[in-house]
C-alpha cells in the first residue's frame, strides 16, 4: 500500500504557510508603513478660557472675558505628495465674544498663518515648500508615533523657542487613556513694538519700541499613545508689553490662566485617534498574531494529514488481485 496527501491537507499546508509568512510581514513592513503623518487632513481645534486682554476700543486691559482660540490644520497635498513630506497650512486666532466667527480674522485680537513641514515617519521639521516659520523640536501639532514616557522638545511658536515638555503619568480624556505631559515658561523677551509712549508709561515720548514679552502660566498636553494626536491641550499665555529695558510689564495684552480645548474638540480628537490607533494595532498586533497562530494550526493540521494520508494499493497489489 502507498500514501498519497489528500487535495484538503495540501490545502491546509498551504494556507497555514501563507499565514505563517503573512504574519511577520504585516508587522515588520505594513505596519511600519501605515504610521506616515497623514497628508490630507482638515482639523479645526478649539480652545476656551477666560482671561484678560488689551481692548483696543477703550485702550485699556479689560478682565474676566472668554477668549477663543480656533486653530484650523489643512494639509497641502498637491505639495506633499511632490516633496514626500507632510506639508500642513496652519491658521490660528485668537478672538472675544465680539470678534467672533474666528473665520472673519480682520479684527481678531491675533491672526496667524503659518505652513508646517515635517518628516512623515519621525515628526520631525523638514525645511523646505516654504516652510513659515522655521522651527525646531520633536512635537508641535502632533508627536511622533509610539510615543514614550520621557521628555520631548515642543515648539512654542509665541516663544520662538523648543520648551521641555516632562511626562507626567496617564489621564483620561472623554474616557480615553493618554499620556499626559506638562511644562511651564518663564517671562522672556520676544520682540519688539512700536506704541505710544504713555502705553508703557513714558507719556513725555510720543512713540517708543516697546518690549513684548511671553510667559506660559502652564502647558498641558494629553496625547494618543500610538498615534502621537494630542486629545487634549491646556495652556495659559501671558503676553505683555514693557518699557524698553524695564524690569516690570507695564500692559497686559493676553493673560489667561488655562485655555482648553472644548469637550466637542476633545469628543472630535479622542474619535481620531481612536480609530487610528485600532487600525494601527490591527495591523501591527492583531492580524500577526492571530494569523501567525492560525497558520501554524493549519500548518501542523495539515502536515499531520499530509504524514497520514489515505492508502492507495500499489500496481503490483492490483495484478495479484
Amino acid at each position: 500500500m502507498r500514501r498519497t496527501a489528500s487535495p484538503l491537507s495540501l490545502a491546509l499546508l498551504g494556507a497555514g504557510v501563507f499565514l505563517l509568512v503573512l504574519a511577520p510581514m504585516l508587522a515588520w513592513y505594513v505596519e511600519p508603513r501605515a504610521k506616515r503623518t497623514p497628508i490630507d487632513v482638515d482639523v479645526t481645534t478649539v480652545f476656551t478660557g477666560t482671561g484678560n486682554y488689551f481692548d483696543t476700543g477703550r485702550i485699556e486691559t479689560v478682565s474676566g472675558k472668554k477668549i477663543t482660540v480656533t486653530r484650523q490644520v489643512r494639509g497641502d497635498v498637491a505639495d506633499s505628495e511632490e516633496s514626500g513630506r507632510a506639508v500642513w497650512d496652519v491658521s490660528t486666532s485668537v478672538d472675544t465674544d465680539a470678534t467672533l466667527p474666528a473665520a472673519d480674522t480682520h479684527d481678531s485680537l491675533q491672526w496667524t498663518l503659518e505652513r508646517w513641514v515635517t518628516d512623515r515617519r519621525t515628526n520631525e521639521p523638514v525645511h523646505c515648500c516654504q516652510e513659515k516659520p522655521a522651527f525646531d523640536g520633536e512635537a508641535y501639532l502632533k508627536f511622533p508615533f509610539d510615543v514614550q514616557k520621557r521628555s520631548y522638545r515642543w515648539w512654542d511658536n509665541t516663544l520662538g523657542s523648543t520648551v521641555r515638555l516632562r511626562f507626567a503619568g496617564t489621564k483620561k480624556i472623554q474616557g480615553y487613556e493618554g499620556y499626559r505631559f506638562t511644562a511651564a515658561v518663564e517671562p522672556a523677551k520676544t520682540g519688539t513694538r512700536l506704541v505710544p509712549g504713555r502705553l508703557v508709561g513714558l507719556p513725555k515720548r510720543s512713540q517708543v519700541l516697546a518690549e513684548e514679552w511671553y510667559a506660559n502660566h502652564g502647558i498641558e498636553l494629553v496625547v494618543d499613545r500610538r498615534t502621537g494626536r494630542i486629545i487634549n491641550a491646556a495652556i495659559g499665555p501671558r503676553k505683555t508689553l514693557r518699557a524698553p529695558g524695564a524690569k516690570k510689564d507695564a500692559v497686559v495684552l493676553l493673560d489667561s490662566e488655562r485655555l482648553e480645548f472644548t469637550a466637542a474638540t476633545q469628543r472630535s480628537q479622542v474619535g481620531l485617534a481612536s480609530a487610528d490607533s485600532d487600525r494601527l494595532k490591527l495591523v501591527g498586533e492583531t492580524l500577526p498574531m492571530g494569523g501567525g497562530g492560525a497558520g501554524v494550526l493549519l500548518a501542523l493540521a495539515g502536515a499531520v494529514l499530509v504524514v497520514r494520508g489515505r492508502e492507495r494499493p500499489t500496481s503490483q497489489q492490483i495484478i495479484t488481485m
